[in-house]
């Protein structure tokens, strides 16, 4: 099976390099997404990425997204809902209609770089030892102010109907549900078909279990 990975903010592709020789073993097709992402990029042009690569599938694909890239996810299921069989998204959850994508730090220049870890401080970040973070902060990809603050847009309601799978890192599956009870994640409300699992790691799981991570993907798949 196609199986499409989709790093959080300021990864590109390498971030599943860990993940996807295990993918191959278990039988399937992984490809890691390296979203274009220049200081005029825009938020359209990185969904037009991904559904290129949706689209260039010979069947229905596995879509993974991670953190708040998860609603890039969504947003393809919105624009794809018959070309993907499964949204996985792990330890995010898309933003509504009408709200800003991810605009959660400063912006500099046109872009939102990697702000260091003392925003991720706690059980997002315990377990990535000084050699990953070293890595991640190194290769991090500052995300263009032209989608950290691009608006949702959502227009078509057969997303709904696309399977998720709630992956829960750094948080349990209950408090996703409260979160979604409480009216945190209206998206996820609609939905008409959500599973959510535990997971145990930090909020990098591509990068401190890779392995566990990739069978997890191969039993959803």
């Amino acid at each position: 099976m196609d199986i499409l990975l989709i790093g959080g903010l300021w990864l590109d592709g390498t971030a599943w390099n860990a993940v996807t020789p295990t993918l191959r073993e278990l039988g399937h097709h992984p490809r890691p997404l390296t979203l274009p992402a220049t200081p005029s990029t825009t938020l359209d042009e990185q969904l037009a990425a991904v559904l290129a690569a949706v689209d260039s599938a010979a069947d229905p694909v596995m879509l993974v997204a991670h953190s708040a890239n998860c609603t890039l996810g969504w947003l393809a299921a919105d624009a794809r809902p018959e070309r993907i069989a499964a949204l996985v998204l792990i330890g995010g959850f898309p933003e509504q209609d009408g709200r800003p994508y991810a605009d959660l730090f400063d912006i500099r220049d046109g872009v939102m770089p990697f702000p260091g870890w003392a925003p991720f401080e706690g059980p997002v970040s315990a377990d990535l030892d000084e050699s990953m973070r070293q890595q991640i902060a190194t290769n991090a990809i500052p995300v263009p102010e032209r989608v950290a603050r691009a608006l949702v847009r959502l227009t078509d309601d057969r997303r709904y109907d696309v399977p998720i799978t709630m992956v829960s890192p750094e948080y349990t599956p209950d408090q996703v549900r409260a979160w979604v009870a409480q009216g945190q994640a209206p998206e996820l409300a609609h939905a008409k078909h959500v599973e959510y699992l535990d997971f145990d790691s930090g909020h990098w799981p591509m990068f401190t279990k890779p392995t566990e991570l990739a069978r997890l993907l191969d039993t959803l798949a």
